[in-house]
């Protein structure tokens, strides 16, 4: 007969290693004397732009016309249809501006090329995004209108050229549904305040209402964001120029190998964030420039109940050679960020408006729980900023269920070669409470002037200063937190 201890032995040093493997894999520390940016070549090794076929499908053949009175969307999914059924290749837009009256859904080995000269112009109504689509909207799985530009399931897709991609939106059209005035919202206008819109979306997210019973769409205020790859693999977003979209502007969502490159970013509505890769795995944001009325990236993995029961974090994303102007902030993990955020690198970037709020920034609250780790930033010009450079926030406004309690973990930040020239704070840490701190901020090497309020510091612990300059003076750690 069998051993029944051996087997037991055996099982449980199985178990063991299954689980330290895991670990391993999710939460990479790193060790004494090694460089935490080594990391940033190994993902860069994962990540390749697609290939397409040799094979070019001008849309003015399929019956596109640059006017006004022309609905050219037809003409453009008839091209897609075909490259796709022919094997793939390259949908041409050529030089003009052309009327969509809807969205455009991106099949597999499609590089939608946007030629100099050309403009998308979409439309602003919203019944021709419909029907609803399978999305995340604000973190949380449903189906609603679709992105402007939407792919689902798809692989080897891309969006190129150095044309213009147009929402239209604008005070009074899309933004007022946000239910700001500022945007164009009255009294007595529907907004995503409304019962029937965000808190009813927000209330299915906490009683884990199945996402196929989740509808929305019309009547429900919304609204799309403008590029959304939807559980996807092999992405570029390559030079062209979006402006003016009615929320989200770039959101990959479960998505994998996504490269946005040389990308220019304006619109200053509600919610416009820049590029926010949500619940994404090797990402490179390279070369881009972000103009926006909210964050400029911001790095996400679902909101609550959602978030934590995909499993899905943000990891392995790099962003490089980038330049933020106005926003919330300018490299930001969070709010939604369930899933947890690991494996972040950012470096070589510019960072300078009176209107940009913070440039790194980490925010979360008690109920979204998740774990964000292994944060990296180097090498970054800060000119002016409004309030932060180095802000992580444990406390972020809860616009849900505030009696759930998930408390996230936050920890191993590292901030190398940063300087700012003004702002009200140099760093700017709220721990949640004193068992939940930010753990394992270190700085090295900054030099923050023109600060007028110093720093503030609540609820951290193993803070690391090592030559930091605030205001020309050097910054002792040991002032603010004490050491685990």
């Amino acid at each position: 007969m069998p051993n029944h201890k051996n087997i037991l032995l055996i099982l449980g040093l199985c178990l063991f290693n299954l689980i330290s493997c895991r670990t391993a894999e999710e939460s990479p520390t790193s060790e004494a004397g090694t460089d935490p940016w080594t990391g940033l070549n190994d993902i860069l090794s994962q990540i390749s732009v697609p290939e397409f076929r040799d094979a070019t499908y001008n849309i003015l053949d399929f019956g596109a016309v640059a006017d006004d009175a022309t609905n050219s969307l037809p003409a453009i999914r008839e091209a897609i249809r075909q490259c796709n059924a022919e094997g793939g290749g390259r949908v041409l837009v050529p030089a003009g501006t052309y009327r969509i009256d809807g969205p455009i859904h991106l099949l597999s080995n499609i590089d939608l090329h946007i030629a100099e000269g050309a403009t998308l112009k979409f439309s602003t109504n919203p019944a021709y995004y419909l029907p609803v689509v399978r999305t995340r909207w604000e973190g949380v799985d449903c189906y609603n209108y679709s992105a402007l530009i939407y792919a689902y399931e798809q692989e080897n897709i891309a969006i190129t050229g150095s044309g213009t991609l147009d929402g239209q939106a604008e005070n009074g059209v899309w933004w007022d549904w946000s239910g700001a005035e500022r945007y164009g919202w009255q009294e007595g206008m529907p907004s995503q305040a409304d019962s029937m819109s965000r808190p009813r979306l927000y209330g299915w997210n906490t009683m884990e209402v199945p996402v196929e019973e989740r509808i929305l769409g019309e009547g429900a205020y919304l609204r799309p964001n403008f590029i959304q790859p939807f559980n996807c693999k092999n992405i570029l977003i390559d030079s062209v120029t979006i402006r003016n979209s009615p929320m989200w502007i770039i959101h990959p969502a479960l998505s994998e190998n996504i490269t946005v490159q040389n990308v220019k970013v304006i619109s200053h509505g509600p919610n416009s964030d820049g590029c926010d890769p949500e619940s994404c795995k090797n990402v490179l944001i390279k070369n881009c420039y972000f103009d926006t009325g909210d964050d400029c990236i911001a790095l996400k993995s679902g909101r609550n109940q959602d978030g934590r029961n995909s499993g899905r974090p943000i990891e392995n994303v790099i962003v490089q050679d980038c330049e933020m102007k106005d926003g919330h902030g300018g490299v930001v993990i969070g709010s939604e960020v369930s899933g947890g955020a690991r494996n972040i690198f950012a470096e070589n970037c510019k960072m300078d408006s009176p209107n940009l709020e913070r440039a790194i920034r980490v925010k979360t609250n008690k109920v979204r729980g998740g774990t964000i780790e292994n944060l990296y930033f180097r090498n970054i010009e800060v000119g002016e900023v409004k309030e932060a450079v180095v802000r992580v926030n444990m406390r972020y406004a809860i616009f849900s269920d505030p009696n759930q309690e998930f408390i996230p973990v936050v920890r191993n930040i590292y901030v190398e070669n940063v300087t700012s020239q003004k702002s009200k704070y140099g760093v700017l840490i709220e721990g949640y409470d004193e068992e939940h701190p930010v753990s394992g901020v270190h700085l090295k090497d900054c030099t923050f002037n023109g600060v007028t309020q110093g720093n503030k510091i609540e609820f951290g612990s193993d803070l690391v200063f090592d030559n930091y300059l605030l205001n020309g003076e050097p910054v002792n750690d040991d002032q603010y937190a004490t050491r685990d």
